[in-house]
């Protein structure tokens, strides 16, 4: 990655982190094969606000869910059978949560359990599903990521419509993660984890994709491009495991990078606080959520619109 202008050095503070009783370090199904066999005590994903300002995350190899309110105090508000990944609010309330085991589900807060949305596509099973994001219109796009990645170029984006009408847009990509809409919502970034790429994808007038490329080419760090967020500029936020959150700017070309406090794996953001100014991070090796003060507001998301 070659750029002439430089970079302004932001450092995230801490926010929030997990107390002890959540933290019981052990390998599980999911830690085993992506965590290299490590014991974990938590790895903290799919950071979102409701509209009462509350922050819902996810906790992958633990199958949990967290509500942090306002004023600090935090809830397991489910705890169950699955790997949660990316999660998004509808705007009428609804919290959709793409699950790597379970697929696309729904979270009833009120009695503490996720529902399935969709289980699997004809039939065939879900390589595992990754992140999502909401259109001003309610279309859903999310990600089938699995284990793939350049040995495997299968990966798979998907739109859901607002009336259940579900269609393939991209079935080779070498691992995709992360999703962010353009304030014309005419073109979709695209996270692709193990080419350490970030993809433009135009959204044709028939909602099909046409002419997808790479806008932004990363190098180093531990992962590749993780979550994505997007500014009222039009300016990319994208998470890089190792190295940090860059915000790339209308033309691709990096204007900030924000690392931690703590912590060397910031695995996704969301904007919120006063004017939607200020980035929320989840921080999976500390299970720490971070924040810092941003120079743009960040896109309404589809659930406070």
């Amino acid at each position: 990655m070659f750029f002439l202008n430089p970079v302004e050095r932001l450092v995230a503070e801490v926010h929030y982190q997990l107390p002890e009783k959540w933290r019981k370090k052990s390998r599980t199904a999911w830690s085993d094969p992506n965590r290299a066999n490590a014991e974990v005590d938590s790895f903290l994903e799919g950071p979102s606000f409701d509209r009462d300002g509350n922050l819902y995350f996810v906790d992958i190899p633990f199958g949990r869910i967290f509500k942090l309110a306002p004023d600090g105090n935090c809830d397991l508000v489910c705890q169950y059978d699955g790997w949660p990944n990316g999660l998004k609010i509808h705007k009428d309330g609804r919290i959709f949560i793409c699950d790597y085991k379970a697929g696309l589900i729904l979270l009833d807060e009120k009695r503490g359990v996720v529902e399935p949305l969709l289980a699997s596509r004809n039939s065939e099973a879900w390589k595992g599903l990754n992140d999502l994001v909401f259109a001003a219109d309610g279309t859903l796009y999310f990600t089938d990521q699995g284990q793939t990645g350049m040995h495997d170029p299968t990966g798979r984006l998907f739109r859901l419509d607002p009336n259940g009408k579900l269609d393939l847009l991209l079935g080779t990509i070498p691992s995709p993660n992360g999703l962010a809409l353009n304030m014309k919502e005419n073109r979709l970034f695209l996270s692709v984890t193990r080419q350490n790429a970030v993809w433009r994808c135009p959204i044709m007038t028939d909602g099909t994709m046409s002419k997808v490329g790479t806008y932004i080419q990363l190098s180093g760090g531990h992962g590749g491009p993780d979550g994505m967020a997007l500014d009222e500029e039009d300016a990319v936020i994208v998470c890089q495991l190792g190295v940090g959150v860059w915000r790339f700017d209308s033309d691709g070309m990096p204007t900030h990078l924000i690392t931690g406090r703590v912590g060397h794996h910031l695995t996704n953001v969301c904007y919120g606080g006063k004017d939607n100014k200020t980035l929320f991070i989840t921080e999976a090796d500390t299970g720490t959520i971070l924040k810092v003060d941003m120079p743009v507001a960040g896109k309404t998301m589809y659930s406070h619109a």
